[in-house]
C-alpha cells in the first residue's frame, strides 16, 4: 500500500523514504550534507543514511509516555510533517515513511545527535528491541538510520544503484547547496559518487541537454505566493521530442499532474499569442497546437507547497487543482514578457513551432491513419501477422522477428494458442533521425502499430494492447543487435508506456549447438560452449548459428520460444535521463558525438561479432 511493491522497486522505495526525510531537513534550511552507504550483511543489502539536520526529536511525549522517536518509528501518521511549524513544505504524504521502513525491516537502528547528546534506539520489524539510550555527548546534530530489509517480505533485497544515482542527481539539482555522497561497498571495488549543484534547475537543464544542439538560452523563473513556490527552467533544442521533468517538494512526479498541465497550457498560450501578434505566417496559416510548441522542449518544473495531494504514497501524480491556475498564470505572464524582450530566442521558438505544425499538417493523412480503428486499433490486422487463437492480452505473446525465414520457423514452431509471429522485412526506419511524416509513412512501423493495437500519439491507449509480452526476437549478431536497437528506439520514442508497463522483452537465442552422439546441447554464450566442449574433450560437433533462420521449428521452440525453457530479458527504464541521452548519441544526427562516445567506450566491448 505504501511502497507500491514488494519487488526490487519496493526495497528501493524504503531507502527513498529515509533520504526524503533528510531532504526535507535540507529544504527547511537545516541540512547541508547527506551521506548514503550501501553494504552487505548475510547476503542482504544494507543501507545507512546520515544527515546533519536537526535530528529526530527524542523528548518524552506525556500523552504517550514514550519518546517522540519511538512514536515516529512505530505509529502511523505521527511524523513531524503534520506540524506546519516543523516543515513548511515536505515530500511526505501521510507522515508514515519511517514507520513503514521500520515495519518492513528485519532490524532498524536510529542514532540521533541532538541537544548536546547522542541517542540510539533499535527496532525489529516495527517493534522496539531496546530502550532509548544516551551514549555520550556531542556538539553536532543529525540523524543516522541503518536498516536491513526483511527477507520474509522482499524476495530480492538489492538496491538498484542506477535508479538511486538518477534520483540523487536530480535531488541535488532541486536543492542547490546540498551535497549528497553515495558510497557503495557491496562489490569488490567500492564506489563513491558525490552529487551537488550550484545553479539548481539551470544545471538540470544543461544536464538534460547534454549532447543536444540547443536553439535558445535557458529561460528561468521563480515565483513565491504565500507558502507556495513555483520554479521552472526551459530550453529548446533541435530534436523532435519534449522532455519535461516535474517535481513537488523535490519528489519526482513521473505521471505529471495539475502543475504540469498548468505549465504546458501557459507556455502554449504565450507562444500562440506572440505568433498571432507578431508573425505573418506564410504557410497556409497553419494552427499552432500545444504539441507543436513543445517539440524540442527541455524543461524542469519544481513546486514547493504545503499539503500536496498525490495519487498514492508513491507520489506519481499531483492532484491539487489550485496549483494549475498559479503555474499557468505565471508561465503565461513571464513567457509573454520574455518573448517580447528576447527577439532571438522568440524567433527560434516560433520557427520551431511553425516547422512542427507545418510537418504535422503535411502528414495529416498519415496521422489520421493512426486514429482510425480500422487501421491501428486491431479491426484490420496486417496480412503478414500470424495471430494466435487467444485474445486475452494477459496470456498472449507477440514475437517480432527479422526476415521471412525466421518468421516461417517461428510460425511452425510456436504455441498457436497464445503466441503470434510478426516477421519484419529488413531494418526499420531510424525514428531518431526522422520527422513524424516519415515515421508514419514507414510500412514496417505501420504494421507494428496495427499489431500492438494501442494506437499511437494522441490516439494511444495502453488498455487496448493486444499482447502483454512483446518479444523482440532477432539474430545473435551485429545486424540482429542493430535491428533490435532500431525497434527499441521506435518503441521508446513513440510508445514508452509499453516499456514502462513491463510489456517489452528481448529473446535470447542460442549461439551454439553442441552435439555428441544423440545428445544435443544449446549454448547461449562462449563460456557455456567452451565448458561443454571441454566436458566432451573435443569429441563433439559444434555448430555456430548465424541466424534464427538456420533453426528448424522444433529447435526454435526448444531454445527460444518455449515458456518453460527459454530465457527472456525484460526491457525497463531505470535512469530515464541517461537512457534519453544514449538514444540521442547513438541514434541521432550528430556523427562527431557518436564517434567520440564509441572511442571512449571501445575498451568496454567484451565480444565483437565480425
Amino acid at each position: 500500500m505504501y511502497i507500491g511493491s514488494t519487488s526490487q522497486s519496493g526495497v528501493l522505495h524504503l531507502l527513498y523514504e529515509i533520504i526524503d526525510n533528510a531532504v526535507d531537513e535540507a529544504m527547511a534550511g537545516f541540512c547541508k550534507n547527506i551521506r548514503i552507504r550501501l553494504y552487505m550483511e548475510d547476503d542482504v543489502n544494507m543501507a545507512e543514511v546520515i544527515d546533519d539536520g536537526r535530528g529526530i526529536p527524542v523528548d518524552v511525549m506525556p500523552k504517550y509516555n514514550k519518546s517522540a522517536l519511538e512514536i515516529i518509528m512505530t505509529t502511523l501518521h505521527k511524523g513531524g510533517k503534520f506540524n506546519s511549524d516543523a516543515y513548511k513544505v515536505s515530500g511526505g504524504l501521510h507522515g508514515v515513511g519511517l514507520t513503514v521502513v521500520n515495519a518492513l525491516s528485519e532490524y532498524t537502528t536510529v542514532t540521533v545527535k541532538k541537544n548536546g547528546h547522542i541517542f540510539r534506539m533499535k527496532f525489529s520489524k516495527g517493534t522496539p528491541i531496546s530502550q532509548l539510550e544516551q551514549l555520550g555527548d556531542t556538539s553536532e546534530t543529525g540523524t543516522t538510520i541503518t536498516f536491513k530489509p526483511d527477507r520474509e517480505i522482499f524476495p530480492v533485497t538489492n538496491f538498484d544503484s542506477t535508479a538511486l544515482k538518477d534520483r540523487l542527481r536530480y535531488t541535488t539539482f532541486l536543492n542547490p547547496g546540498v551535497t549528497i555522497t553515495l558510497i557503495d561497498e557491496r562489490y569488490e571495488a567500492p564506489e563513491t559518487d558525490v552529487y551537488n549543484s550550484k545553479e539548481g534547475i539551470l544545471d538540470f537543464i544543461r544536464y538534460m541537454n547534454t549532447n543536444k544542439t540547443t536553439l535558445t538560452s535557458i529561460i528561468h523563473s521563480k515565483v513565491q505566493d504565500g507558502q507556495t513556490q513555483v520554479e521552472y527552467a526551459l530550453q529548446y533544442n533541435s530534436s523532435y521530442d519534449e522532455k519535461t521533468e516535474s517535481f513537488v517538494n523535490t519528489i519526482r512526479t513521473i505521471e505529471g499532474g495539475t502543475h504540469v498541465v498548468g505549465f504546458h497550457t501557459g507556455l502554449t498560450r504565450a507562444v500562440q499569442n506572440y505568433i498571432s501578434k507578431n508573425i505573418k505566417q506564410q504557410k497556409s496559416d497553419v494552427k499552432i497546437t500545444g504539441d507543436d510548441v513543445r517539440e524540442g522542449l527541455t524543461a524542469a518544473l519544481s513546486v514547493l507547497m504545503q499539503n500536496p495531494e498525490f495519487e498514492g504514497q508513491t507520489k506519481g501524480k499531483l492532484g491539487n487543482s489550485l496549483i494549475k491556475t498559479m503555474v499557468e498564470t505565471d508561465v503565461y505572464a513571464y513567457m509573454s514578457r520574455y518573448l517580447e524582450e528576447h527577439p532571438m530566442d522568440a524567433k527560434a521558438i516560433v520557427e520551431k513551432a511553425i516547422t512542427a505544425a507545418t510537418a504535422r499538417e503535411s502528414s495529416r493523412k498519415a496521422r489520421e491513419l493512426a486514429r482510425k480503428k480500422s487501421i491501428f486499433d486491431g479491426a484490420v490486422l496486417p496480412g503478414k501477422l500470424a495471430d494466435c487463437i487467444s485474445d486475452n492480452p494477459d496470456e498472449t505473446e507477440l514475437f517480432i522477428v527479422e526476415g521471412q525465414s525466421a518468421g516461417g520457423s517461428g510460425k511452425d514452431g510456436r504455441d498457436k494458442n497464445i503466441q503470434a509471429i510478426l516477421p519484419l522485412r529488413g531494418k526499420i526506419l531510424n525514428v531518431e533521425k526522422a520527422n513524424i511524416e516519415k515515421v508514419f509513412d514507414n510500412a514496417e512501423i505501420k504494421t507494428m502499430i496495427t499489431a500492438f493495437g494501442t494506437g499511437i500519439n494522441e490516439s494511444f491507449n495502453i488498455d487496448n494492447i493486444r499482447y502483454k509480452k512483446i518479444i523482440l526476437m532477432t539474430d545473435a549478431d551485429v545486424d540482429g543487435s542493430h535491428i533490435r536497437t532500431l525497434l527499441l528506439t521506435f518503441i521508446y520514442r513513440y510508445m514508452k508506456k509499453i516499456i514502462e508497463e513491463g510489456y517489452v522483452y528481448m529473446a535470447q537465442p542460442p549461439l551454439y549447438k553442441v552435439t555428441k552422439g544423440k545428445e544435443i546441447f544449446y549454448c547461449y554464450n562462449d563460456q557455456e560452449m567452451e565448458a561443454k566442449m571441454a566436458e566432451f574433450g573435443g569429441k563433439a560437433e559444434l555448430q555456430r548459428y548465424k541466424g534464427l533462420g538456420e533453426m528448424n521449428p522444433e529447435q526454435l521452440w526448444e531454445t527460444t520460444m518455449d515458456p518453460k525453457r527459454r530465457v527472456l530479458k525484460k526491457v525497463s527504464i531505470t535512469d530515464a535521463l541517461h537512457t534519453d541521452e544514449l538514444f540521442t548519441i547513438l541514434m541521432g544526427m550528430d556523427v562527431q558525438k557518436r564517434r567520440k562516445f564509441l572511442q571512449e567506450h571501445a575498451e568496454e566491448v567484451k565480444t565483437l561479432d565480425v
